[in-house]
């Protein structure tokens, strides 16, 4: 503490620096030390002629064995997802320079290079046809493939137009068509994508895969991981 003295009309007054509270970390929450100090408190307090019952201590102590439990609880499935975050992580950053299967049949593609994809359905589809389209919806190219039974069946294109070209660099979409029960139908196509790199933290905490093309991905959306 320090005094102010001299002629002034301040004198007589004194400073008297502030303490600042350093917090302990327990955010207000009530520890087993203070319970054990209430219920100390609480035999201090109690009318000798009508003593604390039994079944009601009890009752106290079990309740408060459960909230410390489930506070323990809680803070060990934080730190287990917080390992699994970061193992999540670990794994999706191996995923750079591998292709992964994406439900998607829009993709980008360089000039010369093979594109992989793969035909999803819950029945068997006749007369069925790959439509290679770029961005105008134009046909590039036609692949047949005839019957296809229920389940998945993967496809390569080969990055050629129906003229037996490269097709240029840019972004082209699968489309693939049959007939279902004799009724024409779309099938649902994926497409093979290759990882740029990836983002640790993208939005709502989910790993993010940026795939060439320019997309990105969720890790939880990936179908399949394949080499190259």
């Amino acid at each position: 503490m320090s005094t102010i003295s001299g002629n002034s009309p301040l004198d007589g007054l004194y400073w008297q620096k502030e303490e600042v509270e350093v917090s302990d970390g327990s955010n207000g929450m009530l520890t087993q030390e203070d319970f054990f100090a209430l219920l100390t408190q609480e035999l201090a307090q109690q009318d000798p002629t009508k003593p604390v019952d039994n079944n009601e201590m009890i009752s106290q102590m079990t309740a408060f064995s459960t909230t410390d439990g489930v506070a323990q609880l809680n803070e060990k499935f934080s730190n287990f997802a917080t390992s699994m975050t970061s193992s999540q992580a670990l794994q999706a950053s191996s995923l750079v320079g591998r292709s992964v299967l994406v439900d998607d049949n829009v993709f980008g593609m360089a000039e010369g290079e093979e594109i992989k994809g793969k035909i999803v359905t819950d029945q068997a589809a006749s007369n069925v046809s790959i439509y290679v389209e770029n961005t105008a919806g134009e046909i590039v190219q036609t692949v047949p493939v005839g019957k296809v039974d229920a389940g998945s069946v993967t496809f390569t294109w080969d990055g050629q137009t129906s003229d037996g070209e490269p097709a240029p660099e840019g972004a082209y979409r699968f489309r693939v068509a049959g007939l279902v029960d004799g009724q024409a139908s779309e099938l649902q196509t994926m497409t093979y994508r290759k990882v740029d790199s990836v983002t640790l933290a993208g939005a709502g905490g989910n790993i993010i895969l940026n795939l060439n093309g320019g997309s990105s991905m969720a890790l939880t959306d990936v179908a399949e991981v394949a080499e190259g």
